[in-house]
């Protein structure tokens, strides 16, 4: 039986942790498709994961998302770090299909048996990523990689998911895309422990820097908690990425120090856990809304014969 077909969840992560990067693929595969072998392969994983760091990596639309991914992956290899990636892809409201032009920006790394790079498909998941990218996430950590970024689809102030899935988020900017009046508003820039001006040889450069560090500045911070850092960069050239990896660092260290490593870890497995409970919950819904129960407690409302928070609770009844 070929690894591409495979469901043989032992000898799949057996392959992985050897660095077989079909055996790692099939695996994103059946995690994405939600297949049957998902909690075996989960507890599979389990003994393998807790340690690597997830870097979550998002902005708009063009600030230059995959070419910084790229840089920071051979900064990364060039430490000697097995290094995977997640980039997600927006998905057509039309097919569901994806054009995953992340993987064609980073061939620099194609055959680089040290580097992971999966595209995938947002499938509609809103936030910037896909449902599948935190289990997918464990997959790569599973297979030996540290660090694990994850870069989002890029689509503006409502992209706030990544903060939950990572260890360190990463916001980019860049000047003349609306940034400076960006920093003053809530959303998306709330969320990041490093910014990135990139692109910071363009005019405009040193007032999206100001305006950042400003934006910063009237932040309220217990003593000794994090305060954001703010790194200038021309990623295209490779230029500031050093400063970028110094940044990262020094974040990693302040959530060992601190504790809030494990407590940001505590609060990702908790939305894992309500996310898988209530993907169950939905399925057994998806079949009394395909059989008769629900539509004879639909009846029973319309007609007055009760009301709508009974039948919700009769039907969670069923459901427990």
């Amino acid at each position: 039986m070929t690894l591409r077909r495979s469901r043989d969840v032992p000898a799949l992560v057996g392959a992985a942790r050897e660095g077989d990067p079909r055996a790692v693929a099939r695996l994103i595969s059946l995690v994405e498709d939600g297949d049957e072998a998902l909690p075996r392969i989960a507890a599979a994983l389990a003994p393998h994961t807790g340690e690597a760091a997830v870097i979550g990596l998002t902005g708009s639309p063009g600030v230059g998302k995959s070419t910084t991914t790229n840089e920071l992956v051979r900064a990364f290899r060039k430490a000697g770090r097995r290094v995977g990636v997640l980039a997600v892809d927006p998905s057509s409201p039309f097919t569901g299909g994806a054009i995953l032009g992340d993987r064609v920006r980073m061939q620099d790394h194609a055959t680089d048996p040290g580097v992971y790079i999966r595209s995938m498909s947002s499938r509609g998941h809103l936030g910037g990523l896909s449902a599948a990218t935190p289990q997918a996430a464990r997959v790569l950590e599973g297979a030996g990689c540290d660090p694990v970024v994850v870069e989002t689809v890029g689509v503006g102030q409502a992209e706030v998911e990544i903060a939950g899935l990572a260890d360190t988020t990463l916001v980019l900017v860049a000047p003349g895309m609306g940034d400076a009046v960006q920093a003053a508003k809530a959303g998306v820039l709330e969320i990041a422990d490093v910014f990135v001006v990139n692109k910071a040889d363009r005019d405009g450069a040193d007032a999206t820097y100001r305006d950042i560090q400003g934006m910063i500045g009237l932040g309220d911070r217990a003593p000794g908690e994090w305060r954001p850092r703010v790194v200038r960069c021309v990623a295209s050239r490779g230029e500031g990425i050093d400063e970028l990896v110094e940044a990262l660092d020094a974040h990693r260290e302040y959530l060992h120090d601190s504790g809030e490593l494990q407590a940001r870890r505590q609060r990702r497995a908790e939305a894992e856990i309500e996310a898988i409970a209530l993907g169950v919950l939905r399925a057994r819904m998806q079949d009394l809304r395909s059989g008769t129960r629900l539509g004879k407690l639909a009846r029973d409302v319309a007609s007055g014969a009760t009301d709508p928070y009974a039948a919700a609770g009769a039907l969670l009844a069923e459901l427990a």
